[in-house]
């Protein structure tokens, strides 16, 4: 009788056990889903707006990337969210095992990408991208996707050359455009009826006082600085997030009859 009765008592213990994490599964991924629904409505309202904001993001090559990366990352938050609370409300099994193998794929890829970063970290040094911007920057083919992001981080950022305009010197913009010291991207702009225009052409011609002299690293570090320690802290915290997930749904996996 006591025998049964530790049996009984253990078989309740572990029921609330998996109850409790279906239910704490189903609260985590519903949030998740509303993050990801968020994303795609700003998404999707930025690509449709009929204001006028569509054509500022067109404009500007890093805004419209980064746009389609806020698509791509709320379509996967949405998919996760959508399979996870399926899964854990209905004790799915099929559901939660293919939510588990998406968060294992996404941390393995997260994991890779770490590790990448940190084996070529030596291609993010000024040197290199010194290097790059004198081999292949060309001025003013826009068709050319490494010659127009770089257009897009010098406007974007007020900044010119890697180190400063002097990178110019010897390289291939100077060889296709002769009369031209730097690129028009690297003149200062202002406001002119609404728009921003260049202030004076006499930039091109190497005019200091027309042109912006502080190298794009610099500014693209000093602009991230800030945000660089959150993004890390941020991805401690989010695969922090994806094992226990991961463990969840395992653990319900295993524990549905």
């Amino acid at each position: 009788m006591g025998q049964g009765e530790a049996s009984a008592r253990g078989t309740t213990m572990e029921g609330d056990c998996l109850s409790c994490i279906k239910y704490l599964m189903f609260v985590f991924n519903f949030l998740i889903f509303l993050g990801g629904s968020f994303l795609l409505g700003v998404g999707v309202w930025v690509l449709v707006d009929p204001t006028g904001f569509r054509e500022i993001v067109a404009a500007n090559p890093l805004l419209f990337t980064g746009v389609y990366i806020i698509l791509g990352m709320g379509g996967m938050l949405f998919l996760l969210g959508f399979l996870g609370c399926c899964g854990a409300i209905r004790e799915n099994k099929c559901l939660l095992l293919f939510f588990f193998m998406l968060i294992l794929l996404i941390f393995l890829a997260e994991l890779a990408a770490a590790i990448l970063a940190f084996i070529f970290r030596e291609h993010l040094t000024r040197e290199y991208f010194t290097k790059e911007l004198k081999r292949h920057y060309q001025g003013y083919n826009n068709t050319d996707v490494f010659t127009s992001t770089w257009n897009a981080i010098m406007t974007t950022f007020d900044c010119c050359g890697v180190n400063s305009p002097e990178d110019f010197k010897d390289s291939l913009f100077r060889l296709i455009n002769q009369n031209h010291v730097v690129p028009e991207a690297c003149c200062q702009r202002a406001s002119q009826n609404g728009e921003l225009a260049y202030i004076s052409q006499q930039c091109l011609t190497g005019n200091m006082m027309f042109r912006n002299n502080k190298g794009c690293y610099s500014a693209v570090v000093d602009y991230f600085e800030l945000y660089i320690y959150v993004a890390g802290a941020l991805a401690i915290v989010v695969l922090t997030i994806e094992l226990f997930a991961m463990v969840f749904a395992m653990c319900l996996f295993r524990g549905i009859q």
